[in-house]
C-alpha cells in the first residue's frame, strides 16, 4: 500500500485524513472507541479502503 495518511493545510485545516479522501483518521478511532466495527466504519466512509484502515491500526500499534 502506498500512501495512507495525508496532511495538507488546505484539506480540513491540516487534519490528518485517509489518503485520497477527506475522512479524518480520528474518525476511525472514534468509531472503535464506541465498540463499532471496522466494517461499520467502512460502510459509513466508503471512500476509505480496508487496507488503509489496517495500515493505520498497525502504525498506531507500533507507536
Amino acid at each position: 500500500m502506498g500512501n495512507i495518511i495525508h496532511i495538507d493545510k488546505d484539506i480540513l485545516s491540516g487534519t490528518p485524513v485517509f489518503w485520497g479522501t477527506r475522512v479524518p483518521v480520528k474518525n476511525l478511532f472514534d468509531y472503535l472507541e464506541t465498540q463499532a466495527s471496522i466494517d461499520d466504519f467502512l460502510a459509513d466512509f466508503d471512500t476509505v479502503k480496508k487496507e488503509q484502515v489496517i495500515c493505520v491500526l498497525e502504525l498506531s500499534h507500533k507507536s
